[in-house]
């Protein structure tokens, strides 16, 4: 009896910051008032402390919620916009997400596909150990052009496996590989360059794609109305629906395709859309998503059952946890494009000990305090003595990362630096009883209150623009910021 394998949970973030097209478009109207055409929805855009990483972190913490990381046999982040390129960015992604020091951790990228790529090789290899498949991208544009608009950001995760728990079952996939060029960027340029957009929509997009999934169906046995949910990633606006017409697919079963409140974020695309599948199907549903970019790939999933209720955020609640933006220069200054006086207080040297790095890898990553075995006391950082009892050598790991916090004091700071002033820090109240000093993003125009509950985020703590070195630690923010208006931090 064949064992069934395929994806056992899910999870997406997509950062709250959304900038309002119509900001960018009138930024921009001195020079390219055509750009008013385009200045329809909203993008999603990172702060200056998300990065790839991050955001990977945030939607594997999202997909594993409720369930056991220890099964996770292997991680494999892709993603053509990762900050390090001489290093496994998918090793510091897997630290933060507590994953065991025994399982693999693999960087992917070169085609906005690979996020695709690397759950069709996840799905084929599937064995008695999970796996963790996490795709995210922080694009960027050309100051003034289209794809300014259109590009935006974000990360998809999904947990593969065989046996008991599998929620969607792999049926197969299906792969074109021809060099035909849409877009690309050479290694060390800041921006893609992009072809001319009938052309990839008419003898690439049409052509291809419906040839792939095609072939894919037929070799299933599937007919086009047995399709459920289908979308597709990569190509102009409104490609997913000239394929689903070639493929005589209705057009309610088109996935939306993040256009008007995210934007492209693509290796994140394929898992995103498929993300947005799961959350919708039922059991038989058959889930096809589509990958263009130097060819084809496409993957099938049948739906097995529901997905468990975990508490996870999920695309749509990543999505309705937004903060409105309306301040386009703050894209420009996140994004290193635009070099602000910051002052003499910007003026200094944020080198990173890596030793140090290493040796408390677990609580600067991991976010793990320690519990007291004497007295209970849960405090951070963990240290040779109890902060309560005071005595030594009794301190036992204790994760902090999904405990319940609240604010206990805050004050935002306009003379301290920060890329994104002000500066909000406060006291934050765990319920298990530890207390500490952090900074508080996300914030929303409305501010925080004593007593406003917490989540941790994974963030960038400072960046070392004389060595190009990131560091990275854990902020709070706010469970509901205020949606209405534009962020103070």
């Amino acid at each position: 009896m064949q064992t069934t394998s395929g994806l056992k949970s899910f999870g997406a973030f997509i950062p709250r910051r959304r900038l309002q097209r119509a900001a960018i478009a009138a930024a921009h109207a001195w020079a390219f008032p055509g750009l008013k055409g385009q200045a329809k929805g909203e993008r999603a855009m990172c702060g200056w402390d998300e990065d790839v990483i991050t955001m990977a972190v945030e939607a594997g913490r999202d997909c594993l919620r409720g369930s056991d990381a220890s099964r996770i046999a292997g991680l494999t982040l892709a993603s053509t916009t990762a900050p390090y390129a001489d290093m496994n960015n998918a090793v510091f992604v897997g630290t933060a997400l507590r994953l065991s020091s025994s399982a693999g951790g693999a960087d992917v990228g070169g085609s906005t596909r690979a996020g695709l790529s690397a759950l069709i090789a996840a799905c084929r290899a599937a064995g008695e150990q999970d796996s963790l498949v996490i795709a995210a991208d922080k694009r960027s544009a050309r100051p003034g052009s289209v794809q300014e608009m259109q590009t935006g950001c974000g990360a998809g995760a999904v947990s593969v496996g065989q046996g008991a728990g599998v929620i969607a079952r792999f049926l197969d996939a299906e792969t074109v590989s021809v060099p035909f060029i849409d877009h690309f960027r050479k290694a060390g340029a800041d921006f893609d360059y992009g072809w001319e957009e009938r052309w990839i929509r008419d003898e690439g997009i049409a052509r291809i794609v419906p040839q792939a999934v095609s072939r894919l169906l037929k070799r299933l046995n599937l007919s086009g109305e047995r399709v459920a949910h289908f979308g597709l990633s990569g190509g102009p606006a409104k490609s997913d629906a000239a394929v689903a017409k070639a493929l005589k697919l209705a057009p309610e079963r088109v996935l939306p395709d993040l256009s008007v409140n995210v934007g492209d974020t693509g290796t994140a695309h394929p898992l995103l859309l498929l993300v947005s599948a799961l959350e919708r199907a039922q059991p038989g549903d058959i889930i096809v998503i589509a990958a263009f970019a130097q060819g084809c790939e496409v993957i099938a999933f049948e739906m097995q059952q529901a997905a468990s209720d975990t508490g996870r955020r999920g695309l749509a609640g990543s999505i309705a946890q937004r903060i409105e933006e309306t301040a386009y220069l703050k894209l420009l200054s996140y994004e290193g494009q635009l070099d602000l006086d910051w002052g003499m207080r910007a003026e200094t040297d944020h080198k990173t000990a890596l030793t140090q790095l290493y040796r408390s890898a677990d609580q600067i990553f991991g976010f793990v305090g320690g519990q007291c075995s004497a007295c209970q006391q849960v405090q951070f950082p963990r240290l040779p003595t109890c902060v309560n009892c005071g005595e030594s050598d009794t301190q036992k790991p204790y994760p902090l990362v999904d405990e319940p916090a609240r604010v206990a004091t805050y004050t935002a700071d306009w003379l301290q630096y920060s890329p994104s002033p002000p500066l909000y820090m406060g006291l934050v109240q765990f319920d298990c009883g530890a207390r500490l000093l952090m900074e508080m993003v996300d914030v929303g125009a409305a501010g925080i209150e004593v007593g406003t509950p917490l989540t941790m985020s994974f963030r960038k703590k400072e960046r070392d623009k004389l060595r190009g070195w990131d560091r990275y630690f854990w902020k709070a923010s706010p469970i509901n910021p205020n949606p209405s208006a534009s962020p103070s931090n």
